[in-house]
């Protein structure tokens, strides 16, 4: 016999030997034991006996006697009655807990950001125009005579701007109290935009004054040239009016200077 054939017929004879397993399983699970039957009666509904008497007199004497007395369905009795008076005060929980859940998911969505952010629906236009016009003016700085250390200044406090925007929307706040720091925070920008106009104003003096104090710096002094063409300017009107006068018989003084006499 080969060895194919012999595992052939051992899985047969398992195969075979299955349901007689099943059917023994299955009696003795449906063989009824009268003794456990009345004790567990009696545990659960106190009804009944325990059985065997004689063993129970020899054994369990004391736990028979109030065995009927001690069974679980008293203890369920007792144990509803006192659920049942608690109905009343487990509705009045649930129905408070209810009311508050409601209360507190309307203010979750006032104090939650985002898309619930009516204060920045009302003020970001506003606050966002300001640091517009904050970002332009710190622009302007390198232009009108400043330099970038200055710059980076000015630009640390637009950061701080900005970082304080997106804590306030991402805060866990009323939406009243939200409006509050938004309004504050347009304030201290247009605060730090006004000092930063007077600093570019100083600035553009600043150099316009550098621009005039270097053309005067540099401009020739021709005053003696201009009086020295003046002077030259007289003396030749002088002369002229003299020959003038001479040809026409005009009247002279004692060191030959022409009298000019006025009719």
């Amino acid at each position: 016999m080969t060895r194919r054939r012999k595992t052939k017929m051992f899985i047969i004879a398992v195969c075979g030997l299955i349901p007689c397993t099943l059917q023994a399983q299955v009696s003795v699970s449906y063989n009824h034991d009268e003794a456990k039957m009345n004790q567990i009666t009696v545990m659960e509904v106190g009804a009944g006996g325990l059985t065997p008497s004689w063993y129970y007199d020899l054994f369990h004497n004391s736990y028979q006697k109030d065995a009927g007395s001690r069974n679980k369905l008293s203890y369920r009795t007792l144990a509803g009655a006192a659920a049942y008076q608690q109905i009343g005060d487990a509705e009045d929980v649930d129905s408070a807990l209810t009311k508050r859940a409601k209360v507190e998911a309307l203010n979750v969505a006032d104090r939650s950001g985002g898309a619930l952010d009516l204060a920045w629906l009302a003020e970001g236009s506003k606050i966002n125009n300001k640091l517009q016009d904050y970002q332009n003016n710190i622009n302007r700085i390198v232009g009108a005579g400043g330099n970038f250390s200055d710059k980076e200044r000015w630009e640390s406090y637009y950061n701080m701007f900005q970082c304080a925007i997106r804590a306030t929307q991402e805060a866990y706040m009323p939406n009243a109290q939200r409006k509050k720091q938004y309004l504050q925070i347009y304030a201290d920008i247009c605060k730090q935009n006004e000092t930063l106009v007077n600093y570019l104003v100083q600035l553009n003096n600043q150099k316009r004054t550098s621009e005039l104090l270097s053309a005067t710096a540099v401009r020739t002094d021709r005053r003696g040239e201009f009086a020295t063409a003046a002077h030259n300017r007289w003396r030749d009107a002088g002369l002229s009016t003299a020959r003038n006068t001479n040809s026409n018989g005009g009247a002279t003084g004692g060191d030959g200077t022409p009298i000019v006499t006025h009719e």
